[in-house]
This record gives structure tokens, C-alpha cells and sequence, in this order.
């Protein structure tokens, strides 16, 4: 059989973030583990490190068609048997045209499929179900998408409750912290009085500058630091972690992390409140409450910072945080999507003899 190629079709950049571009590197690790030619489609704007990690794997890097008439000329191009998808912007009948010109079509989703009309639909969030959508859905956590760098520290057991007395905390908001949430949160962290290291993330120079004019309290020290390839190690040295409930809550859960999370776009909050009924994590409110001026956001800050608070003094609410997450997402979720998409262009490839490219 000749060897299956695959497209990824992601942006990053400031204003996107890197959450899609960071479950599609995830994929691509895995896609190519089996032998799979992996090659992506998409803008990755001022994000050195991320083109880097690219590179690194022998990915190829091209332009991010925006069309259905240029997804098709892509793959045909690129002699794809498959195209994954994975974008809010893109036109939503660039799947229906991949479908129509023979390459299985894979489209990642958070909620909204936005009406695309794909062989394969991923939404790998906590509880999702889409009994509408026409093709075959990979649904809930069991699908997380986790680069070979989250698998490799997952820890065998959730980490034990473990008094100390200033606890090690890590703050991060995506790749580039595109709302502005670092500042935020650094301020609810320092208001909660308890001694910590803390740790933030600062994607842009002048969230770094914020984030720097927060005057720490009694016993606090506050430390930005760029973003960086090892994050997961952060993550598993942090005894608090608090981050935004987009794709780093899976990589929060399988590192069996004490996460408190904020949510900070509307696309995360049905997955925000989710992960928090379920005990996942702690839950910090929304973004735009806690930035309100006036009697709504000092309370909204408050309770932010009380939860908070909770976290930091009590060993065994971490530890049961981080026992319910590490065991809700193993790390086997791209292994479980990829064996789908496989499984499928293998039997098309079988039942056609030459494969689906360039049929039409």
C-alpha cells in the first residue's frame, strides 16, 4: 500500500492562540508513529517556537488555503488521502467540498460544527454529544489530543495530598494569553494573602509588563516567564495550577494537575462548566466578570480568590482535584482518532486498489 498522506488545516497566531495548532501538532506525532506523511496548512504568526516544533518533526508548513475551491487544489496538490480541519474561520463548506473531490474529510470541533459536512467529526471535550451531525462523531475526553511531550510526564499514579507551606503555583493562559487573562488572575492570586511561587506564563511584552507591576504580598514571589516548550514539567512540578478552560485543560487533566480554571471566551463555557460540575477542577468564574468594574467584579474577584484560597491551604482538595482529573483522560486520545481515520482511507484504499486521491 502506498504511504497515507494527511493534511492539517490550523492557524495560530496573537489573536487565534495556539490551541488549535497545538492538538493538530498532537495528531501529527501520532499520524506519523504509524508511518503516516504529515504535512500542515495554516498561518503560525510570531510564534517562533512553534514553527521550531514543526521543524523539528520534518512538518512542512504551508500556506493556509481559506476556500473550498483551495482546500481541494491543496490536497490534490499535496496528494492527500485526508484533511483534517481544524479552524473556526474557514469556510464551513470546505469539508463538503474535500468530501466531494474523494479525500475523508476530519473536522474538529468545540460545540459548534458551524455546519460542516464531514466523514469524521472529533469534539474531544468533557461530555460533548452531537446526535445531529450526519457523519461518525468522536465524542468526549476519551478523544483528547496530547502532544508526545504531555503523554511522556503523565505521572503512573495522581500525585498524593502533600502539605507545604508556599505552595508552588504555575499561571498560563495558551500560547499567547490573546485576552489578556495573565494580569488578571495574577492580581486574584496575590489577593488570596497566602504565601506562594508563583509562576506566569506571559505570551506578549506587554502582558509581561502588567504582570510585573502586580506588587506581591507577605511570603509571595512572582516570576513571568516566556512560553515555553516545557510546560509540562512546570505543570507537573506546580502543586496549583490556573489556567483557561481551553485545550490545556486535557493536558491539565492527564498530567493529573490541581487546576483551577478560568474561562475566557464564550466557546469554552459549556466545556467550563462541565469540567467543574464534574470535579475536574475548580472553577474561577468567567473572564469578563472578573475585569467588571463596580460591586459585580470585587465580588467576582473575591469569590475567585476564596477558591483560590481553598486550593493553596488544603492538601486534600488538590489531591482529590488531581485524582478525578489524571483519571478522566489517559493520554490514548489521538491513538484512539488516528486508528479511526486510518482504519477508514485503509479500507477505501483497499476497496479501491489505488487510493482516494486525486479521483476526481
Amino acid at each position: 500500500m502506498n504511504t497515507i498522506r494527511v493534511g492539517l488545516r490550523c492557524d495560530a497566531g496573537p489573536r487565534r492562540g495556539v490551541g488549535h495548532l497545538v492538538r493538530c501538532l498532537a495528531l501529527a506525532e501520532e499520524f506519523q508513529a504509524r508511518g503516516t506523511h504529515v504535512t500542515v496548512f495554516g498561518t503560525v504568526e510570531r510564534l517562533d517556537w512553534a514553527v521550531a516544533e514543526l521543524a523539528a518533526r520534518g512538518i512542512g508548513l504551508h500556506p493556509g488555503p481559506d476556500t473550498p475551491d483551495g482546500l481541494v487544489e491543496a490536497a490534490r496538490r499535496h496528494d492527500l488521502d485526508a484533511m483534517v480541519l481544524d479552524s473556526y474561520e474557514l469556510d464551513p463548506a470546505g469539508a463538503g467540498a474535500l468530501r466531494a473531490a474523494g479525500v475523508f474529510t476530519v473536522a474538529v470541533i468545540d460545540g459548534d460544527s458551524r455546519g460542516q459536512v464531514a466523514d469524521l467529526y472529533l469534539d474531544q471535550n468533557f461530555g460533548a454529544r452531537h446526535p445531529e451531525l450526519p457523519g461518525r462523531l468522536l465524542a468526549g475526553s476519551d478523544y483528547a489530543l496530547l502532544r508526545d511531550s504531555v503523554i511522556a510526564a503523565r505521572p503512573p499514579v495522581p500525585p498524593p495530598a502533600t502539605a507545604v507551606s508556599r505552595p508552588r503555583v504555575l499561571a498560563f493562559f495558551g500560547g499567547t494569553d490573546a485576552v489578556g487573562a495573565a494580569p488578571v488572575l495574577t492580581r486574584v492570586l496575590v489577593a488570596t494573602g497566602h504565601p506562594m511561587d508563583l509562576t506566569v506564563i506571559v505570551g506578549r511584552p506587554e502582558t509581561e509588563a502588567e504582570v510585573e507591576d502586580v506588587t506581591p504580598g507577605r511570603g509571595q514571589v512572582i516570576r513571568p516567564v516566556p512560553p515555553t516548550t516545557s510546560l509540562p514539567a512546570l505543570i507537573t512540578e506546580a502543586d496549583v495550577v490556573v489556567s483557561a478552560a481551553g485545550t490545556s485543560t486535557w493536558e491539565l487533566c492527564c498530567l493529573g494537575a490541581p487546576a483551577a480554571l478560568v474561562c475566557v471566551v464564550d466557546n469554552q463555557r459549556e466545556s467550563y462548566h462541565r469540567v467543574v460540575r464534574h470535579g475536574l477542577a475548580a472553577g474561577l468564574g468567567e473572564l469578563p466578570e472578573l475585569t467588571t468594574a463596580g460591586v459585580a467584579g470585587r465580588a467576582a474577584r473575591a469569590a475567585a480568590a476564596r477558591t483560590l484560597l481553598g486550593l493553596l491551604s488544603s492538601p486534600q482538595r488538590r489531591a482529590t482535584l488531581a485524582a478525578q482529573a489524571w483519571s478522566t483522560v489517559d493520554g490514548q486520545g489521538r491513538a484512539r482518532v488516528v486508528d479511526a481515520v486510518l482504519d477508514a482511507v485503509g479500507a477505501t484504499h483497499r476497496s479501491i486498489g489505488t487510493g482516494v486521491r486525486n479521483c476526481c
